[in-house]
């Protein structure tokens, strides 16, 4: 089979409609395909698979790996022998190159997590074509309504997100808009770091057919919408990057009359899986896999929380991800989802979109992603980890671990210059910010949350 998206698409089709026995032999299939040739072409997995049987179709025979792992042996990981972490670091240190081809061949995304890690990633023509195919596979179902919505809109695409930076969704629009130079007249990014009343301006004069983005964006501009000062009719709202709750799915269409959609995925696997209107995240199976396991990386059984998940990307093969810690808590439903969709069905219990909202003067408030603060601070210099507490209606306070060899007093000027900016250009000036004595923390569940809304009362 030829692998252009158009035949990828096609097979996902097929293998969607033949069923789970079917998902699964491509799986298998897959996966043994991956470890074989990062076995024999990456350092790093031809040292980690010592002792290995030849062929393995089995994930639990491979030991799991995760970012920070991986990122120590950068210049051993990937199965291109020309890619190394100067070559890589050199790339993304330049905003003009987000969306261009590394070395001619590879999308690369920059992700700093939970973990505080920061992780390099590269993508293959191999990885994007599957990640298209997919999209093209649960792209269906509108109904006449949303879809004359769309037309009447000519297809226009907002991603609302922020700007520069090699991140993902932006580096990924930015390689569509230069492998085609029409899309700059139906796919634009919105950016999340100016006023909000600026972007809602810029939102409504753009008219969107599909309006993208973080959940707690979203969320922020559903409110908007509400109050008449947003007024877009898009057919689909696409939302990401944290748990889609029944409510948070309920507030978007009620607020937009339009259908939604949701996504859980990460930088390392854009397309895991893809959620269903009963708020579940379908598992694209035969091309990825979710394990759920125990802190000591043994199986949990469905219908139970893991303390974390293993993810494996079987499309990339520049930078094989097999078995990877990604952090989050899952649970894989039992029985079949009432929704219809044979893949397999889970929730999650991480990446909560928890919007944090701050008494402004004269009785009003303002409400800020979470996305905005974690963007920010990434970009920060000498910022090795951070949390971000809201203590109270007009006060953060933060947890801050600034990298080694950096100006611990010099870093946290530079932290609390940013964020006072950032409260400032969004109308919450009054807003103070202190540094915490102790370090980030982790969650229960082990992951570091960055960004900790007020509790309720």
């Amino acid at each position: 089979m030829t692998e252009t998206p158009w035949a990828l698409a096609r097979d996902a089709r097929r293998a969607l409609r033949q069923g789970p026995a079917a998902l699964a032999r491509r799986r298998r299939a897959r996966l043994a395909d991956l470890v074989a040739y990062a076995r024999a072409n990456s350092p790093y997995y031809r040292e980690l698979y010592q002792g290995l049987p030849d062929h393995v179709e089995d994930p639990a025979l491979l030991p799991a790996t995760d970012k920070k792992a991986l990122m120590a042996r950068f210049d051993d990981w990937p199965t291109d022998r020309e890619v190394t972490l100067d070559r890589v670091q050199a790339f993304v240190s330049d905003p003009l190159l987000v969306g261009a081809r590394f070395q001619g061949r590879y999308l690369v995304a920059t992700s700093s997590g939970t973990s505080g890690v920061r992780g390099l990633f590269l993508m293959d023509e191999r990885h994007l074509a599957v990640h298209t195919a997919l999209g093209a596979r649960t792209s269906g179902g509108l109904g006449a309504a949303d879809a004359a919505r769309m037309l009447a809109r000519a297809g226009r695409t907002a991603v609302v997100t922020a700007p520069g930076g090699h991140f993902s969704t932006v580096a990924a629009t930015a390689r569509f808009r230069l492998d085609h130079p029409w899309a700059g007249r139906i796919l634009r990014v919105f950016s999340i770091e100016q006023p909000l009343e600026d972007l809602v301006a810029e939102l409504n004069r753009y008219r969107p057919a599909t309006l993208s983005g973080f959940l707690s964006m979203l969320t922020v501009l559903a409110g908007e919408q509400r109050a008449g000062r947003l007024r877009i009719r898009p057919g689909v709202v696409i939302a990401g990057g944290e748990t889609m709750t029944g409510k948070a799915r309920d507030e978007l269409a009620s607020a937009f009359g339009a259908q939604v959609r949701a996504a859980y995925a990460s930088t390392e696997c854009g397309f895991l899986s893809v959620g269903c209107a009963q708020c579940w995240y379908h598992l694209n199976s035969d091309w990825a896999l979710a394990e759920p396991v125990d802190a000591d990386h043994r199986p949990v059984a469905p219908g139970e929380p893991s303390h974390t998940v293993l993810i494996s990307n079987l499309a990339n093969r520049v930078q094989p991800i097999l078995r990877y810690d990604l952090g989050d808590s899952v649970l894989v439903r039992p029985e079949p989802c009432p929704c219809g969709n044979p893949l397999p069905a889970m929730r999650v219990r991480g990446r909560a979109a928890d919007v944090l909202t701050f008494a402004t003067g004269g009785g009003e408030h303002v409400d800020l992603s979470p996305m905005v603060f974690g963007v920010l601070l990434d970009r920060l210099p000498g910022v090795e980890r951070f949390q971000i507490v809201q203590t109270g209606p007009s006060e953060l306070r933060v947890r801050l671990a600034a990298a080694d060899g950096a100006d611990t007093a010099g870093v946290w000027r530079t932290v609390l210059d940013a964020l006072g900016a950032l409260l400032a250009g969004h109308g919450a000036g009054g807003v103070t910010v202190v540094r915490a004595e102790e370090p980030p923390q982790r969650s229960s569940g082990g992951k570091f949350r960055r960004v900790l809304p007020l509790a309720a009362p």
